[in-house]
């Protein structure tokens, strides 16, 4: 294990257990903003050709699902391509087979290892195209990796777009990077069902020891079945499962992509879902349950099967200064290096063209009162550190995260052709705003409306648990979490922070001078 991955260890343990156990070291020094290079290019277009796929580390990432698994992290994706060239890759004879697989020591650097799969399996192919009229089964979509005794489970989804003709299969090796053998169906669907068979996540009752699988999309909402432990298949054959999650006009404001964890140390499961389309505004909403198999609350208390639309919101498209911005900030994996450190994976999509999809992986920390957030900056191998409340005072870049409020015409759940690019009313942009030494602040600020408003204010830092007070007019965002981080947008290491406002939504920052 390398310097980073061993600075990484005691990273993200919950903010109530962090009084310096977060900080490897401390300066006296007032903190400044330091040069720092980005370790790679955001734009691939230069290895965008099939030839160059071993180049592939962090880019043409979409759907991760991501674990540690003896000493790597090991990330499997739908096999998304930006101009995929079948004929040019058999030329070539890049070895396409459906599911991405890499592999990394640090978080930061991955080895791109190739496809899990040689072809499509061809009992998902024969049930899709003989429920959709011949068409679909043409890639597989959003594996989900899981360790079970002396074997590795690989959940993986075969369907028809636009179509509840879908098929959720699993297949099972002795070493995560395979060869993999298939065990058969989980579970499958067609026009004649409520759900559609996508997007498996798999938990294991931390009491009970029984298996849980939450699957499904835009259509008829998210369903939870239990597994058998022993087969990985479902505990009743036919089995569907029952309703997790739901949105009221579900065939215009899309859900999908749910990902289930368990915290051992706030003794609750975690299921986070992505809402809207996923090359624009797709943005990543979590609820919480005592129970692996639900029913899961939001932030304010509401049944996320009620079908309304539910907080906190984590991520959703941002830019900030002196960058193009991030679109398609959503379909995450949330996983552990099983020291009480976590993050979150997920594409991001390279504004304005939206069409590069490079992986973001982000620091994911737990608020006071048990809510996840997110880093504003993607992870990038940053040695943590001790802040004081001098090193605060200075200028800040800031991002409120909100849901969109332009209304889009959609199909499927998702964008028409051609729509493919934000609009104004889809970005979270960044303001400034300055905390002054004598414990004052002014700037900018988006509302709820997203307008900007001026802000004069006060604010305090709670050294020891690090975390900082900001109060403005009648309204007080408390607790957010400071940490040391990566600015990519200015190629500096710097102190960033993450939190929520009093609504659920998110409230990132970074210090820019």
């Amino acid at each position: 294990m390398n310097e980073n991955t061993d600075v990484m260890k005691n990273l993200f343990l919950p903010v109530f257990l962090i009084a310096g156990s977060l900080f490897a070291s401390c300066t006296s020094a007032v903190f400044k903003p330091i040069p720092s290079a980005n370790p790679w290019d955001d734009n691939y277009l230069s290895v965008a050709k099939m030839e160059n796929y071993r180049q592939w580390g962090t880019y043409n990432v979409h759907d991760p699902s991501c674990r540690k698994l003896g000493d790597y992290y090991y990330m499997y994706s739908t096999d998304a391509i930006f101009g995929e060239n079948q004929k040019e890759a058999k030329e070539k004879e890049v070895p396409l087979g459906y599911i991405q697989m890499r592999r990394s020591k640090d978080l930061v650097h991955w080895e791109f290892l190739g496809w899990a799969f040689p072809e499509i399996p061809e009992e998902a192919v024969r049930w899709v195209q003989a429920h959709a009229g011949g068409h679909g089964a043409t890639n597989i979509w959003a594996p989900y990796i899981i360790p079970y005794k002396d074997k590795y489970r690989l959940y993986y989804c075969v369907s028809a777009f636009g179509r509840k003709t879908s098929y959720i299969g699993l297949a099972e090796s002795v070493s995560p990077e395979g060869p993999w053998t298939q065990v058969g169906c989980t579970v499958k669907t067609d026009d004649s069902t409520a759900m559609n068979a996508i997007d498996p996540s798999v938990i294991v009752d931390e009491v009970t020891g029984k298996w849980w699988m939450h699957y499904g999309s835009f259509f008829g909402g998210l369903y939870c079945v239990e597994l058998n432990p022993e087969t990985g298949l479902p505990l009743k054959n036919g089995d569907l499962g029952h309703l997790v999650a739901r949105r009221a006009n579900y065939r215009k404001d899309n859900l999908e992509a749910p990902e289930i964890i368990y915290n051992p140390d706030l003794k609750q499961y975690y299921l986070f879902t992505s809402y809207d389309p996923l090359m624009t505004t797709y943005n990543v909403r979590v609820s919480r349950s005592d129970a692996a198999e639900g029913p899961f609350v939001d932030y304010s208390g509401k049944a996320v099967k009620d079908t309304t639309n539910n907080f906190p919101i984590l991520t959703a498209p941002y830019r900030f200064e002196n960058h193009q911005g991030w679109a398609g900030t959503a379909h995450c994996g949330v996983f552990s290096d099983g020291e009480g450190n976590y993050f979150m994976a997920h594409q991001g999509r390279l504004s304005p063209q939206n069409q590069l999809m490079v992986l973001h992986i982000r620091q994911l920390f737990f608020t006071p009162d048990g809510w996840p957030v997110v880093s504003p900056e993607r992870y990038a191998g940053t040695v943590p550190r001790k802040f004081t409340e001098a090193d605060l005072a200075g200028e800040w870049e800031i991002i409120r995260v909100q849901e969109p409020k332009y209304e889009r015409q959609l199909e499927a759940g998702q964008i028409l052709w051609g729509e493919g690019e934000l609009k104004d009313g889809e970005w979270n942009l960044s303001t400034r705003i300055s905390l002054l030494k004598d414990g004052t602040c002014k700037g900018e600020m988006t509302d709820d409306e997203w307008k900007i408003v001026q802000m004069n204010g006060n604010w305090s830092f709670l050294t020891e648990k690090h975390l900082l007070m900001v109060k403005f007019g009648k309204e007080e965002i408390n607790n957010l979490i400071i940490f040391a981080g990566h600015d990519w947008e200015n190629e500096t290491e710097t102190i960033l922070f993450t939190g929520l406002d009093s609504q659920g939504r998110s409230v990132w920052g970074k210090r820019i001078k």
